[in-house]
């Protein structure tokens, strides 16, 4: 059987899926995480009223707290709201709701989480892992993962800054760096035991590329080939490393601008909102390059820029302002336009959104824009998603530790299954079997290794937010305390 060979990311595209490649182009996104030898392939509309600074009438809803960085959000706390779900989530002390700055409307966030919005962030983390180890190109279009949690994490943003911006912008990389110290401190040194060495014509400026690793404002460097083919370190391993550190480039760069792109938000919000979209049409469509690693990051910053804004508006109130059938029309349009501008810029790997910046930036947009105009406010899950609240919570107590993670686990697990047709007897009974399902045995597999991760590196992010340190922060043992 063949496998393909780079690994599927979840980003605007680069050359290994999620880091960016050494060129200025939009970069390459898709890909397997899984080894070569693996086993099978593996918005708001424009056009509605102007934005007042006056604190909003409509009715007030709740912004969830974001734990990670996957975008990931630094954990921040709130005090326990009055009427506490049966299933508590766990308290961040970031989340307490300071009266707004003079002049700023106020947020329209009640205390305590809102299920919805976390449950929103759980069900992109999931996806992120399913199309890293299938590569379906549809689930871009299904559910774009990227644009869902920087609309979250840009509204929780919105609501921190509240408070003075300093102080919010040191939080949120306190929280979001030692998860990725740990990361890289395991990570790094494994590539230099396997002969990595400096680039000598890029002398000084490689080792200051290096201190990415501490501080991702640009691409950190990694050998294009290590370990060796058929082994448990294949030899793209360290591209599936690096790759899921764009995102945190990404948010890093959202976190530092949020201060003054709020303000812009809250003088000129639609022109805000959709400034990031003409951006990406200027360079995301290669009427512009912008060269090297900076252009990368810019291209990133284009792309998902509506998305966070978007989240400015939903803290806000701006789009309860809006009538509810407008901001639909609206969003569908500009979603259609995705759409269409996809079908026309087509690349090997079809409809992947990821390798066509315009389309995903305007999908995304409207998209995220459809889910928080119709996003009701959940103190618990309802229903039948009851049963999926301790899982819930923990993949939002986790995300940065499973975003960080999950491609070099992906690798690990399909080396597992590969080993199955090593087992006496069974291998030989069950060859078949396994060769045909092999995708779903590494589905299986990747879970129980998430969780190991979870335990051994979760506990990084309660110590980056100042809380205990838990091995398991699912929520129960708050509930059986309750």
């Amino acid at each position: 059987m063949t496998y393909p060979d780079p690994p599927r990311q979840d980003r605007p595209a680069h050359d290994d899926g999620l880091r960016p490649s050494p060129g200025g182009a939009w970069p390459q996104q898709r890909g397997s995480a899984l080894p070569a030898d693996a086993g099978a392939a593996h918005t708001v509309p424009p056009g509605a009223a102007p934005y007042a600074a006056a604190p909003y009438t409509a009715a007030p809803y709740t912004s969830a707290p974001y734990t990670a960085a996957p975008y990931a959000s630094a954990p921040a706390a709130y005090p326990a709201h009055a009427a506490a779900p049966a299933v508590p989530a766990p308290v961040y002390p970031e989340q307490t709701p300071d009266a707004p700055e003079s002049g700023a409307p106020a947020s329209h966030a009640k205390p305590g989480r809102d299920r919805y919005l976390d449950l929103l962030r759980a069900v992109a983390l999931v996806r992120v892992v399913v199309f890293h180890l299938f590569g379906w190109a549809w689930l871009t279009v299904l559910f774009p993962s990227m644009g869902v949690m920087f609309a979250l994490a840009g509204s929780l943003m919105a609501r921190s800054l509240a408070r003075p911006a300093g102080s919010v912008i040191r939080g949120r990389l306190r929280r979001l760096l030692p998860p990725m110290w740990a990361f890289s401190l395991v990570v790094v040194p494994v590539m230099f035991a396997l002969s990595w060495k400096p680039v000598r014509e890029e002398g000084l400026w490689w080792f200051i590329k290096i201190g990415s690793y501490l501080f991702p404002i640009g691409s950190p460097p990694y050998p294009e080939e290590s370990g060796s083919a058929g082994g448990w370190l294949e030899l793209t391993w360290a591209d599936q490393a690096a790759g899921p550190l764009w995102y945190i480039r990404a948010y890093l760069w959202f976190v530092i601008a949020s201060p003054l792109l709020l303000k812009a938000f809250r003088r000129l919000p639609w022109v805000t909102l959709l400034a990031p979209v003409a951006l990406t049409a200027v360079i995301g469509t290669g009427l512009v390059t912008v060269p090297g690693t900076f252009g990368e990051g810019l291209v990133d910053f284009a792309v998902f820029g509506s998305c966070w804004i978007l989240g400015f508006a939903h803290n806000d109130g701006l789009l309860k302002e809006i009538p509810r059938y407008l901001a639909v029309s609206s969003a569908a349009i500009v979603m259609g336009f995705g759409l269409w501008w996809a079908s026309g810029h087509l690349t090997e790997e079809g409809w992947n959104l990821d390798e066509i910046p315009l389309a995903q930036a305007t999908w995304s947009l409207g998209f995220c824009a459809i889910l928080l105009v119709y996003a009701p406010s959940w103190k618990k899950l309802p229903g039948r998603l009851a049963g999926w609240d301790s899982l819930v919570t923990l993949a939002n107590n986790r995300a940065v530790t499973i975003y960080l993670w999950h491609n070099l686990l992906l690798m690990a697990a399909a080396h597992l299954v590969n080993e199955l047709w090593s087992v006496p007897w069974f291998g030989d009974t069950f060859s078949t079997y396994i060769e045909r399902s092999f995708e779903v045995l590494v589905l299986i597999v990747i879970w129980p290794l998430i969780g190991l991760a979870i335990l051994a590196f979760g506990w990084v992010e309660d110590v980056a937010a100042k809380r205990r340190p838990r091995l398991w922060p699912n929520g129960a043992g708050r509930t059986r305390r309750a």
